[in-house]
């Protein structure tokens, strides 16, 4: 991973995010919910995919459970998330990898994305599921995050693999630190853990590490990673720490994002018809701002891009690399670094222009 990176940059601008509900499409899978923000037609094959493995208290055949917190939630919450966001719902049990595989191709056949860019966070349940999903199927991803998880697998040499960032609370007595470790010691047995961040939150308990979903240097983190860079590294810039998860709640705008529900099977309330009397003012924002629909839910056939010239030069945005700016316009970061006259460890600024040709 070059050091040449500007992290992005999460904003209240106002952003439109649909969230469908996809129930019984995908054979030996799962319902899932899938998130997509406006730019998304803009961006397509640049886009990154998230996916978001919950809980056991989220368990069960509701599918409206899954956006009780995490990744849903934040974006709801006003948290900008610029990827497609995979959240399936698991019934009951352990997750199964090859199940919520399933849910990736069949999301990967359906919709253009960045495949080089394939991330995967859990929590609790999610997090043993995170453990398992990357450690069967490393080459999958760009990166993982595991929050207060374990495992029941023997063997975790896959995980060395890949970019991951397991971090845990010392006060978790529902899944005590220990079940982290002890994949920590088994990795190790493996070879080297270049790729292997392990962070030990004092005092933060089971219920406090959700907290992690609402806050920024998560999805940093995550989106900072790529499988076509040139070398792969963790990142170890981005910094969660209970000081920061102290924030994750704070400057909260419901109305920020705006979020529109494609779902199929469930009868919509009109907002007109719900009992607002003992609602409080963030609630009823929230209701303000999403509208949910009927409409059944298509399947959207990729289109090809346009053709088009290679354009002089390139603005920088939130998020961009090097090493993104070279795969985008098909040059190199070599080239790109002798146009500009920058270095590869160059720290790039928003609205700097980087000629391609």
């Amino acid at each position: 991973m070059l050091l040449a990176m500007l992290l992005p940059i999460f904003t209240f601008a106002q952003t439109e995010y649909t969230f469908t509900a996809y129930r019984n499409v995908v054979n030996n899978g799962y319902n899932f919910w899938l998130s997509t923000p406006n730019d998304y037609e803009a961006k397509k094959n640049e886009m990154p995919v998230i996916i978001f493995l919950h809980g056991n208290s989220l368990c069960g055949s509701d599918l409206y459970r899954v956006r009780k917190y995490g990744c849903l939630d934040a974006i709801s919450m006003g948290r900008d998330i610029d990827a497609l966001l995979i959240a399936p719902q698991n019934p009951g049990g352990p997750w199964n990898p090859a199940k919520i595989m399933n849910v990736l191709n069949w999301v990967q056949e359906r919709y253009e994305m960045d495949t080089n860019r394939i991330y995967v966070v859990g929590m609790s349940l999610g997090g043993y599921g995170t453990f398992d999903l990357a450690a069967t199927y490393p080459d999958k991803f760009a990166a993982a995050m595991a929050l207060c998880g374990g495992s029941s697998r023997k063997e975790f040499c896959g995980l060395n693999k890949l970019p991951l960032w397991i971090i845990h609370g010392t006060a978790d007595r529902d899944v005590t630190v220990s079940q982290s470790q002890r994949i920590v010691d088994a990795m190790k047995e493996c070879g080297p853990t270049d790729l292997l961040r392990f962070d030990k939150l004092p005092g933060v308990n089971h219920s406090q590490m959700a907290k992690v979903f609402y806050i920024p240097e998560t999805y940093q983190w995550l989106l900072s990673h790529s499988k076509a860079d040139s070398v792969r590294n963790v990142n170890m810039d981005v910094n969660i720490t209970v000081e920061t998860m102290g924030y994750a709640y704070q400057n909260i705008n419901r109305t920020a994002n705006k979020i529109v529900v494609v779902d199929n099977q469930r009868v919509p309330t009109p907002i007109e018809n719900v009992d607002t009397a003992n609602l409080s003012e963030e609630v009823l924002a929230a209701l303000a701002n999403q509208v949910v629909t009927e409409k059944p839910v298509a399947k959207p056939a990729p289109a090809p891009k346009p053709a088009s010239a290679k354009p002089a030069v390139h603005t920088v945005r939130s998020g961009d690399t090097l090493s993104a700016i070279a795969r985008k316009y098909h040059t190199t970061v070599d080239k790109l670094c002798r146009l500009n006259h920058i270095k590869e460890d160059g720290i790039l600024s928003l609205g700097q222009k980087i000629k391609l040709r």
